[in-house]
């Protein structure tokens, strides 16, 4: 696939890196020289200077032979018009524009009597969900959703009273035989375990499981901390993403706000529910944070707009008590370093949209397409189109479907709207027309044989 990407900052970086990994055509613009040698030094790429709202600069870029245009510059105005340039002037069909505000969209503008914008992505908005679902279910490193909630995937490391420890997975599933889940993966130390019945789980693995939603907190208080539960937030950074996720949470939870702008501070407060703390200071102050008492809250939550400020401040209120630590992370490679450390969770905005990004990249009839392990791993819903004679999966059995190795199939979800229902299969289990199936894939080289399986094949009468 050929796709142009404007925009080679951290969101724009990220995004290259996960596509051109997988054998596509990259291109890569921007005005920043420097920036695109960095690119073109580490990654096989092509970057090419310029202002992406010049038709001139996207014609040397290839846009008249392009499949897919991402514009992720940090500008809304920038990425608006040069998607409606791509598409009106050099006929590219697919469009993907990063917007920060949701004003765009909610005037209507983004469709092809606008500005030709295919899909919107926002970072900030990615992230907060992300977390939001980290606060609502507290026991999961990740909670990722498919089929408009009707089936979850969720990393959990095991707890020390978890019902896992020291039994294997078939002993587990005799133990809760009413509980209907999927472990589809074990790591240890970041090591990939063999997941079959005799895998033998200790504390502090990592375990991938697919559930259904009436299921999802039943699965994780069972196998991570039963008694965790969240009610006290401290939040350091009154950005974009801090005061959206204040937004979110306000009524439900006791939050405090630490921004070290004294201006910024009085904005917030003229934003917020009067119930909600605004502090001027910075979360890596020891005094501070010890008045504030970070030492009893449940969850400590590091969005600044610098790595190291976050990383420092969430591992001091880690060591002051917080229960659960998280830092928002734009650099990769911190987030590999910090991986197992005292920081629970590494929050990556890349990788928290990076999903939504490949779901216009994948092939066949996929639904939705979720990044894991940091990149490494993915989880894909796809649609089983076809039949017996058209299909690599309708009419078979899960035993009989030829998955690349490693992956597995997790949930099935049938039917739709208040009649869908998520399936956790055995081998036996057949595959039915439309169904969603969920395929959780370790490694992300494999993808392309994964995608293969929900593409229908022709035939001849």
């Amino acid at each position: 696939m050929q796709i142009l990407i404007l925009g080679a900052g951290r969101v724009g970086e990220s995004v290259a890196e996960t596509l051109v990994s997988e054998a596509n055509d990259i291109t890569v613009i921007d005005v920043d020289s420097r920036r695109l040698q960095v690119l073109e030094e580490r990654f096989d790429l092509r970057g090419v200077r310029g202002d992406g709202v010049h038709p001139s600069v996207l014609r040397d870029a290839g846009a008249p032979g392009c499949d897919l245009f991402i514009a992720c510059t940090g500008r809304d105005e920038t990425n608006l018009v040069a998607c409606k340039i791509a598409h009106d002037v050099f006929g590219v069909a697919t469009t993907i524009a990063r917007l920060r505000s949701s004003e765009f969209r909610e005037a209507g503008l983004l469709g092809q009597n606008g500005f030709a914008v295919n899909r919107m992505i926002c970072p900030e908005e990615s992230v907060t969900r992300y977390i939001q679902l980290l606060i609502d279910y507290p026991q999961a490193l990740q909670v990722v959703r498919f089929s408009q909630g009707q089936a979850h995937l969720a990393v959990v490391r095991v707890a020390p009273a978890s019902g896992l420890v020291g039994h294997s997975i078939g002993e587990f599933h005799a133990q809760y035989p009413a509980l209907p889940l999927h472990i589809v993966a074990v790591y240890r130390n970041d090591v990939e375990l063999p997941c079959n019945a005799n895998t033998r789980v200790q504390t502090g693995d990592e375990v991938y499981v697919a559930v259904g939603r009436e299921n999802l907190r039943a699965a994780l208080n069972v196998i991570g901390d039963a008694g965790r539960k969240v009610r006290r937030i401290m939040i350091a950074g009154g950005g974009r993403v801090g005061l959206r996720l204040a937004r979110q949470l306000r009524g439900n939870f006791e939050v405090k706000l630490l921004e070290r702008d004294a201006e910024r501070c009085d904005y917030l407060a003229s934003k917020l529910a009067p119930d909600m703390l605004v502090l001027q200071g910075d979360g890596s102050d020891e005094e501070l944070l010890l008045t504030e008492g970070v030492g009893e809250m449940d969850m400590f939550i590091a969005l600044t707009n610098d790595d190291e400020d976050n990383i420092m401040a969430a591992m001091l209120a880690k060591r002051m008590g917080a229960r659960r630590v998280a830092a928002l992370i734009t650099r990769r490679a911190y987030a590999e370093m910090l991986h197992g450390s005292a920081i629970d969770i590494a929050i990556s905005p890349a990788q928290a949209v990076i999903g939504e990004l490949l779901t216009h990249v994948r092939r066949g009839a996929v639904a939705a397409v979720h990044s894991l392990r940091r990149g490494l791993s993915e989880t894909l819903e796809g649609i089983a189109h076809g039949d017996a004679k058209t299909s690599r999966l309708v009419g078979k059995t899960v035993a009989e479907i030829k998955l690349p190795d490693g992956a597995r199939i997790g949930a099935i979800v049938r039917g739709e709207g208040s009649a869908a229902r998520t399936l956790i299969p055995d081998a036996t289990t057949t595959v039915e027309s439309e169904d969603h199936v969920i395929i959780f894939v370790p490694r992300r080289r494999t993808m392309r044989d994964v995608e293969k399986l929900f593409q229908v094949r022709a035939t001849f009468f």
